[in-house]
This record gives structure tokens, sequence and C-alpha cells, in this order.
């Protein structure tokens, strides 16, 4: 038998010198935060996840090399040797990245720091490729008709859109063969490219760059709209992405200590039991078991003080208390008004700022629950929807301010869900419609036991032969309009 080739280290090399023009901002938009970090750490950690990564060298912008270097630099990506500084444009700082990887032989993989979303099969397939050829480019199929046109923006040629792809990163490269490229390209004098493939396509001609099949939620952040999409995909992939197993949650979160404000029945009363059953210690106050009024901060402040004697500390706290009052704005009296803004979003800020400094001392999880009415006001339910788009600005604000401090701050946006406040409030409603409350129970121990911060996590019903592409094409459609029917918690 032949014996198996000697596997090569596998290099990835995160081109990060890019600015915000396009963006309207004067920070590099690798350092704009979405879902809680920065893009530039979503794209690390990507790429640090993948087994077949070895090392991490990133290329950043000359002026914020030092601001990298501190959010990367990091006992948790030990992968992350290196941040050094990138040139005028994409060229220069690939060969800066060269210049730093010595002289041994390796895989390079050059990708985008504005690309946060890399699903891993991606890298595997690149470095799996990489063992037959010494060049590899990441391209998508052109949905749309591309049009070639003049000086004058006439069309000269329609090309044939079945032979047309859209590239993506990463570039894959033996080290040699991109370096080879390199040299014989700094003899042209107008020499000019906006990609590392372009490169050896052109300077080494003998040399075969195959397509590996790209992923269309690999996107790249470039204008403003794309922020807003990445956001939303950020949630489905949150939700998607960390199942665990009943072991798994024990060996993460027995012992820790859960207060559950609004654990009386519902969602919940299902989060106090499942907790339990990991091994948990779990502490529930609610109106109607422990006469605790969430919007009240000496209520508030009691609770957690009385977890504190028993235990020493508090790991988690998640809020699941709400206030449905359904109904013309203009019909509803100043009480209700005031109570669904007091319950709904008063009361989360009161248990949040009760919180920080227990939260603090344990590295812990704050978990909100907003509605899938958030992202559109509607009518009949204007208090209750403006209330629950507050508690996601505010999951999102206080995971950017407590970041430093180590505290998880996430938000769980279930779709319609049987539980006796929504059944008191809607009646009887088809069999099969309805999310059923241990199952978003099951996803609040899943992002416990993460490390996710800043994000809006969705929970839907998983409906049988529904693909990745199906929900991601989902998320984009519910961004743009959201005609989910008002979700009530307990």
């Amino acid at each position: 038998m032949t014996p198996p080739a000697e596997r090569l280290r596998t290099v990835a090399v995160v081109l990060a010198g890019g600015t915000g023009s396009r963006v309207g901002l004067d920070l590099p938009k690798q350092l704009l935060k979405v879902a809680g970090r920065t893009i530039m750490e979503h794209t690390v950690e990507s790429l640090h996840d993948c087994e077949e990564v070895d090392e991490i060298l990133v290329v950043m912008n000359a002026d914020f090399v030092g601001d990298a270097e501190r959010l990367l630099l990091r006992e948790s990506l030990p992968k992350v040797t290196r941040v050094i500084a990138g040139g005028q444009d994409r060229s220069s700082s690939t060969r800066n990245a060269l210049d730093a990887l010595g002289d041994q032989e390796c895989n390079v993989l050059f990708h985008d720091a504005v690309r946060p979303l890399l699903p891993q099969r991606v890298v595997t397939d690149c470095v799996v490729a990489l063992q037959t050829f010494e060049a590899v480019d990441v391209a998508i199929p052109s949905a749309d008709t591309i049009v070639r046109v003049d000086e004058t923006e006439r069309i000269v040629e329609i090309p044939d859109r079945s032979l047309l792809r859209r590239g993506q990163t990463p570039q894959g490269f033996r080290l040699s063969t991109i370096r080879r490229a390199y040299e014989v390209a700094a003899a042209d004098p107008d020499f000019r490219a906006t990609d590392d493939a372009t490169v050896v396509l052109r300077y080494l001609p003998d040399v075969t760059v195959q397509v590996v099949r790209g992923d269309e939620q690999n996107m790249k952040v470039t204008y403003p709209i794309d922020l807003f999409l990445a956001d939303k995909l950020f949630q489905l992939g949150s939700h998607l992405a960390r199942p665990n197993t009943p072991e798994q949650l024990r060996a993460r979160l027995g012992g820790k200590v859960v207060v559950v404000f609004g654990g009386s029945y519902g969602i919940g009363n299902d989060v106090v039991q499942q907790a339990e059953q990991v091994g948990c210690r779990v502490f529930s106050f609610s109106r109607s078991t422990t006469g605790t009024h969430v919007e009240d901060p000496a209520a508030v402040r009691a609770a957690l003080d009385e977890v504190v004697a028993q235990t020493g500390r508090v790991d988690a706290v998640v809020v699941t208390a709400a206030l449905l009052a359904k109904g013309r704005l203009s019909e509803m009296d100043d009480a209700q008004v005031r109570q669904q803004i007091e319950v709904n979003y008063l009361a989360p800020v009161t248990v949040a700022r009760a919180s920080e400094e227990h939260l603090r001392a344990s590295g812990g999880h704050l978990l909100l629950f907003t509605s899938s009415s958030y992202t559109r006001g509607r009518a009949d339910y204007v208090m209750y929807s403006s209330t629950k788009a507050a508690v996601v600005n505010l999951t999102q604000a206080l995971a950017d301010e407590w970041s430093a401090d180590g505290i998880h701050v996430n938000v769980i946006n279930p779709e319609r869900t049987r539980t006796p406040m929504r059944l008191q409030a809607f009646g009887a409603e088809p069999e099969g419609t309805l999310l059923e409350s241990d199952a978003v129970a099951a996803t609040v121990l899943d992002v416990l036991a993460s490390d996710l911060t800043g994000h809006v996590v969705d929970v839907r019903r998983k409906e049988g032969g529904v693909s990745d592409a199906d929900l991601v094409a989902e998320a984009v459609a519910r961004a743009a309009d959201q005609s989910e029917a008002v979700h009530v918690e307990p």
C-alpha cells in the first residue's frame, strides 16, 4: 500500500485591512458589532472552530492593529498567533502576510474579515481540494443575469449565466504557489488585482484554479443593508448550531445557580424543571407564588439577595414574565398602558440593574424574552409590540456595555407558543400550529450553556424536510415582513 501523504499545516490569513467607507463610517467595518461581537471576532472564531485550521494570522488596517490585538490575542483563541499591519490594498496586504509566513510549505487560506458567516463545510472542502490542486477559489452560481457594458453604459455582451459564478472567500493555495505568483507579478509594472486567485490565474497560467462550492450565507458585509441581513442570519444560525444533549448540559450547567423571574407556569416553569433536571440550583420568583413583582426594584433586589445568601452566587438570570393587553391604544386606560410598560420593559431593566454585580462576579448570563411582533408594530398590540422591540434593543446595548465584564446577554424570540396565558388571550387554536413551551425552555438551556451574547435567538416549530437554505430564506423574508402571530409569555 502507498503510505498516505503527510498532512500539510493550514494557516488561515484573515484580511482585515479595509475601511468602513462604504457603510458610511470612519471605523473599519470589521470592527462594527453584529450579534454582540465585532464582525472580525465572528470571522476569526468561525475559522478557529475548524479542525483543519492550525494557525490564524490577522492582517489588520495599520491604524487599528492594537484594537485587533486586544480583541483576538486571548486564551480562548490560541490559534491566533499574530496581528500584522496591512498595506494600501488587498494585494499588498497579501504580500505582508506572505512575508510573515516563513519558508515551510503549508496550505494558506485567505479569507475576508467581513465574511463572518463562513460555514465550516466550505473550509473543509478547500483543505480537501488543496490535497489535489495548488489553488482553489470559493464561488457560488449567479442567480442574476450579468451584463457587460462599455464606457457609455451600453450593453456589449450578456454572458451565459450557467457558466458564471460569484466569488467568495476563502481562497486557498499552496504557500509556494501563491508566493511564486506574486514574485512573477512584481515584475509587471501594470500589475493590478483585487483578489489572490486572479494573481495565480494571470501570472501562473499553468496552474489550475479549482472552484469549491461556496454558500449563500457566506455573505460579505459591504453596505449598510448587509449589517442588517448579517444580524438576521446570526439569529438563525445561533439557534441551529448549538443543540446540546442532556449530558452536555449537565456538564456545562450542573451546579450553576439559576434565577427565574416568572417561573410559576408556562415557559418559565418549564425552564425551572429542565434546569433542575440537568443539575442546576434553581430559584423561581413570580407574582403568584412568591409575591415578587418584577417591576419593583426592591422586590427584585430582595429576591437576588435571598439567593446569594443561600448560595453565595448567581450564574444566570432568566426573565419570562410579561403582560399582554389587546385593543386599540385610544381605548386603553392609563393603568393598562403603564402596566405593560412596567412589566414588559421596566422589569427587564430593573432585573438587569439588580443582577449586574452578581453576573459580573460569576461571568454569568442574563436572558430576556421578546416576541415575534418586535420587528414590526401591529394594530391592537401597540404597547406589547413596542415594549418587546425595546427589550431587543436593551439586550443588544447591554451585551455591548457588559462585554468587557464577561457577562452574556441574549433574548429569546419564540413563535406562537402554547401557554396558559396564550390560551386565556386567544382561546383554543388548531392542533399543530403552536410551539410547545418545553421546546422554548430547551433552547433557553442551550443558550445558557453557550458563549453567545447580543443574540436574538429565534425558536420555531421544527417541520420535517426543511433545509438550512429554506430556513435562511425564511429568516431573510421575515426580516422584510414579519407576519407571525404574537407570542404571549407567562
